[in-house]
């Protein structure tokens, strides 16, 4: 709804689109780009669990820090939203085209149908295009999030990642 709405061109209000999404395509039209979504939010987090940890490791060996150290941390997480970036970047493409499908046509029968024609009609590069921008949301997301959880698995006296 909320794609939906933000690329609304007409003077449709919120109501509208509710209501045009029902009519036309059922309770199942509220979910359209779900299963991309969930797909997305796996890679997403595999991604970023796995690269930190793989970081923190690297950095540890070639710095002499700790993993406990904040710098190792920082380090660490800046490049696991480098690398969420690139392996969620498609993902957010597809589900993104999934979810802004017009409330009265179909454009796309699921996932595979839009990874095929995207890829027909734009390229296998323009599954990427936003990659700045998305980085940009992912660096400081990513390291925002992995520093808090750091320092408070320590304060609370877990083992860190």
């Amino acid at each position: 709804m909320k794609t939906l709405a933000q690329t609304n061109k007409g003077d449709a209000g919120l109501g509208t689109i509710v209501g045009d999404m029902y009519r036309d395509q059922g309770i199942a039209g509220f979910y359209r780009g779900v299963q991309v979504n969930i797909a997305r939010a796996c890679v997403l987090n595999a991604t970023k669990m796995g690269v930190y940890d793989m970081t923190k490791g690297f950095v540890t060996e070639q710095t002499g820090w700790s993993r406990k150290d904040v710098r190792t941390a920082f380090c660490s997480s800046f490049v696991a939203g480098f690398f969420m970036t690139c392996t969620v970047a498609p993902w957010d493409m597809l589900r993104t085209k999934l979810m802004n499908q017009p409330t009265d046509a179909k454009l796309y029968n699921g996932f595979s149908d839009c990874l095929v024609k995207t890829v027909k009609q734009d390229g296998v590069l323009s599954l990427w295009r936003g990659f700045i921008p998305i980085w940009a949301r992912f660096a400081p997301q990513a390291t925002l999030q992995l520093l808090t959880i750091e320092f408070l698995y320590g304060f609370f006296g877990f083992k860190s990642i």
